[in-house]
């Protein structure tokens, strides 16, 4: 078969064969209205053409785009890193974008990953707008970095959230803590590693603890806060548990959506005077690097997240090689770790002051 050339796309594409070449090679783009630049992506990634850069290189279409909401959060900028360990070991460059959960700048990075220097994208997190990211995944090979039980259409790299917080839940019943508080940030359905960790607390305790509560307490955070406040899910963390020590006094533990957010509830606790585990225990979930530091030695679980983002790139890889064992278009691709419980010493027993008698509230707070 002939192999498309400059002179190819520009017919298909109803320009010129120097606006081409200017545009594939990112030259004066300025001079182009972006429907004739898309125009001439389409073409050419229709018809197979790689300008003669590409052409030289091992492996043609070298560059993956890597998605994550922060950079912040160690447990992003560990993933990101060990992704970029993986890539470098297979050839491959990388280029990352962060959205801070911004929608607009998703969309953004999905209409960039068509563009033909790009070899494929991985999330770091679940897509928020899935139905667009599978459109995309037609034209060019994704991976996401997600949760088992979402029904994203693309390959993931997964762990059991719901599982997760089960397991949380097993340990601080079995250290007798009947009512506990789970502190989030923004918990709806775009973030369903959130939802599902809390699920999995809320279920356990119905189940093995019926007489016990879970009380819930979100914040909303914008994505212009996640942009503009560096510290968001550790002020998060701080005031929600400012509200849960006023509201809920009979709570023994506290259960945080991430390490990061539980750092923000421990300042909480600590500048409240509340000693931990003594009078209430707290939990995280990831096993981020600080988590392991003196004085902190946070009670989380392990995600394995270094193994997850090195996966993701070897999924990533096979499908731009053809070696993946499923050569149908329509498989998927799921490759899961297990959750693994990760004790410190900021959970032990309830507390159980004689003097100080339970207050459960008639009604639970809202979100309960």
């Amino acid at each position: 078969m002939k192999k498309p050339t400059i002179k190819d796309i520009a017919a298909a594409a109803g320009v010129s064969p120097a606006s081409v070449s200017m545009i594939l090679n990112g030259r004066n783009l300025s001079r182009f209205t972006e429907q004739t630049i898309q125009n001439v992506y389409r073409a050419s990634r229709q018809m197979g053409y790689l300008p003669k850069r590409q052409q030289r290189h091992k492996n043609p279409r070298e560059t993956i785009l890597i998605v994550c909401p922060s950079l912040m959060n160690p447990y992003y900028s560990t993933l990101i890193q060990s992704m970029e360990q993986e890539a470098r070991l297979r050839g491959y460059m990388t280029m990352i974008f962060t959205t801070y959960w911004d929608k607009a700048a998703e969309r953004e990075i999905l209409e960039m990953s068509l563009e033909p220097q790009f070899s494929g994208v991985i999330f770091s997190m679940i897509p928020q707008q899935p139905e667009l990211a599978e459109e995309v995944s037609r034209h060019v090979p994704m991976v996401a970095v997600g949760d088992r039980a979402c029904s994203l259409n693309l390959d993931t790299v997964d762990v059991n959230n719901y599982s997760a917080g089960q397991i949380l839940a097993s340990h601080l019943i079995g250290l007798g803590h009947r009512h506990v508080a789970y502190i989030s940030t923004t918990l709806n359905g775009e973030h369903s590693s959130r939802v599902k960790r809390c699920d999995g607390l809320k279920d356990e305790y119905a189940r093995r603890c019926p007489a016990g509560t879970v009380t819930i307490y979100s914040q909303d955070v914008s994505s212009h806060k996640e942009l503009y406040v560096t510290g968001v899910e550790h002020e998060v963390g701080y005031s929600l548990t400012r509200k849960c020590l006023s509201e809920a006094p009979h709570v023994t533990a506290i259960v945080a959506i991430n390490d990061m957010v539980a750092y923000g509830v421990r300042a909480a606790l600590i500048d409240a005077g509340k000693r931990i585990p003594e009078d209430i225990s707290l939990c995280g979930f990831d096993n981020i690097y600080p988590s392991r530091f003196p004085g902190v030695d946070l009670t989380t679980i392990e995600h394995a997240i270094i193994e997850r983002g090195k996966s993701s790139v070897r999924l990533l890889s096979e499908k731009l090689r053809g070696q993946s064992e499923f050569t149908d278009e329509n498989a998927i691709t799921r490759v899961e770790y297990q959750s693994n419980m990760v004790i410190g010493s900021t959970t032990g027993p309830a507390r159980t002051d004689k003097d100080r008698a339970e207050q459960v509230p008639d009604s639970p707070p809202a979100g309960s």
